[in-house]
């Protein structure tokens, strides 16, 4: 079954379109919100309930929606002159030009708070709740995302070997990607065993999307990524085609991703033709 885009649309802006937010805040949050994306996190998760026979309700879209809601905050964050300093995100001026800085930051800082309120009002078993609050503050704050952006900033000007580059994005881009494997086992109520295997299978995903990300960041275009091109060579980051060479990288990703597919398939009582087919646009020639 094809998700319903709409729906998670319409839970990822109906919080902010509430009259209690101000109107400039809630100007400036909608306007990342909707700029577009590929929602990647969100569908995954849907689309691994349903591969786990779950037929979608509410509550699964409005966790969806916080998910989303905590990656667009940090890509607001992500693009502020103190950090990668970007004028473009999604092929539209980033929050921070559009706006200003300070409206940015608590635009940022709202994406990443309101998503926990979103979560506590689910209608979903409290303690699915408290398991789910307690995964995606795991990803995003100090112990995931917001870790990771930390040693991303250190890194810069610095040779990083494998190990340590596979450790920085496992936090800083691993851990999001993890959460939508992690919280499909925590609403299925999947045993420890089987959440360790889908913990183990969204890491080795979030590693190959960094690699891609790392590759197109030398191959594509404004068009392709809606981003300056081409800003890693500049500020001088360690990535996998530095370490890897163009070649190696794109045989890392396809190494990666075949071993995610492998994986998947050893899974008990999961039917997921659309995450396979989610995995193979990854792909990159």
């Amino acid at each position: 079954m094809t998700i319903d885009k709409n729906q998670l649309e319409n839970e990822l802006v109906k919080f902010y379109k509430q009259s209690d937010v101000p109107a400039h805040l809630q100007e400036s949050v909608l306007y990342s919100l909707t700029a577009g994306g590929k929602r990647v996190r969100p569908v995954l998760f849907l689309e691994l309930l349903e591969a786990f026979g779950v037929q979608l309700e509410k509550a699964h879209f409005q966790v969806a929606a916080a998910l989303e809601m905590i990656h667009t905050g940090s890509l607001i964050h992500d693009d502020l002159p103190a950090m990668d300093d970007d004028n473009y995100r999604r092929g539209k001026l980033t929050n921070h030009v559009k706006f200003d800085e300070a409206t940015a930051i608590l635009a940022g800082d709202a994406l990443f708070l309101d998503p926990y309120y979103v979560l506590a009002s689910c209608d979903l078993p409290a303690e699915i709740v408290v398991a789910l609050v307690r995964e995606l503050s795991f990803a995003s704050g100090s112990l995931g995302m917001v870790a990771g952006q930390v040693l991303d900033m250190e890194a810069e000007g610095k040779k990083l070997n494998l190990a340590e580059m596979e450790r920085l994005h496992q936090l800083k881009t691993g851990r999001l990607l993890t959460f939508p494997f992690v919280a499909a086992g925590i609403v299925t109520e999947k045993s420890e065993k089987s959440i360790r295997q889908l913990r183990a299978i969204g890491e080795l995903l979030g590693l190959a999307f960094q690699i891609r990300d790392d590759i197109l960041d030398v191959t594509a275009d404004f068009d392709d990524i809606g981003k300056t091109p081409g800003k890693d060579v500049l500020e001088e980051k360690s990535t996998y085609v530095s370490l890897l060479g163009l070649e190696g990288a794109k045989n890392e990703l396809s190494k990666d991703l075949t071993e995610v597919k492998k994986l998947l398939t050893e899974l008990s009582n999961f039917s997921g033709e659309e995450i396979f087919k989610l995995i193979d646009s990854l792909e990159l020639k």
